[in-house]
């Protein structure tokens, strides 16, 4: 009878250890997994939070091969167009974006365009632009410097524009004079431009005389540069006695990056190229 009962006080004690053992693992697993699962939403916080950045590039894009032109606190690379140096009026960098200073007339007021300092053949161009209500201004490509010459001349100009109260809007022919369209020559199709006071998205890919426009995420154009369909196109608009935009980038099809000051409040964050 004691032997049984020994044996049983054995049996039960190895049970218990073999129990706890078998929490004790249980535990180190979930542990485990927690500790993996913990990391895992760590690693995807600190890439969105590299995703979200203003003014910088994520691991992604330095590996696709993009290059940052605005960091968000300084403005160089960026100079006056024609001039030297940046603008010491009419331009500011105000909470992480390039702001063009209204004159409030209309018109270029004390900054005038600026550029950044170095041409591009084959590229797709990104970029934030938020405008004030009532604003205009652009985004040039393909510019070049001709002494005496505004670089509208040259460049053709993708449009930003607050649709809803500039008269702009409203002109030109079927809307090619509203927000993401080529400036007086194609509409942007669809017309997909926030009101003033938002951020929008836009990028350009030039490619070969191809030229592609984005806005907020939407193809809104596409046409050839150098064609025959071009030449007929810009010698029936405004543009006709222009021959420096007939034949923009020039010999070497290459140009300039050119920011407008129209006159109006605008602002230009996240501005990146990457080289095709």
């Amino acid at each position: 009878m004691k032997t049984n009962m020994v044996l049983t006080k054995i049996n039960t004690g190895i049970f218990s250890l073999s129990f706890f053992a078998l929490l004790l693992l249980t535990g180190c697993g979930e542990s485990k997994e927690k500790s993996e699962s913990d990391q895992n939403l760590e690693n995807t916080e600190v890439t969105m939070q590299e995703e979200t950045r203003e003014n910088a590039l994520s691991q992604k894009e330095k590996e696709e091969g993009w290059e940052l032109l605005f960091d968000g606190e300084s403005t160089e690379g960026w100079r006056g167009y024609n001039k030297d140096s940046f603008p010491s009026q009419g331009w500011v960098i105000e909470d992480g974006a390039l702001k063009v200073v209204g004159s409030g007339a209309g018109e270029a007021g004390n900054g005038g365009d600026i550029i950044y300092d170095e041409e591009f053949k084959d590229f797709e161009l990104s970029l934030e632009w938020k405008v004030s209500e009532g604003g205009n201004s652009g985004i040039f490509y393909l510019a070049e410097e001709v002494e005496g010459e505004p670089i509208y001349t040259s460049a053709p100009e993708m449009q930003i524009l607050d649709n809803e109260r500039h008269p702009d809007a409203r002109l030109g022919k079927d809307g090619n004079r509203q927000a993401g369209s080529l400036y007086d020559l194609i509409p942007a199709d669809p017309q997909n431009a926030k009101p003033a006071g938002e951020w929008n998205t836009a990028s350009i890919l030039v490619y070969r005389g191809t030229v592609v426009h984005n806005q907020n995420g939407e193809n809104v154009l596409e046409y050839h540069l150098w064609t025959d369909q071009w030449e007929e196109m810009v010698k029936n608009s405004k543009f006709k006695d222009w021959e420096n935009f007939l034949n923009a980038g020039g010999e070497d099809r290459k140009g300039f990056i050119g920011l407008q000051d129209h006159g109006d409040d605008v602002w230009f964050r996240n501005i990146k190229i990457k080289r095709l």
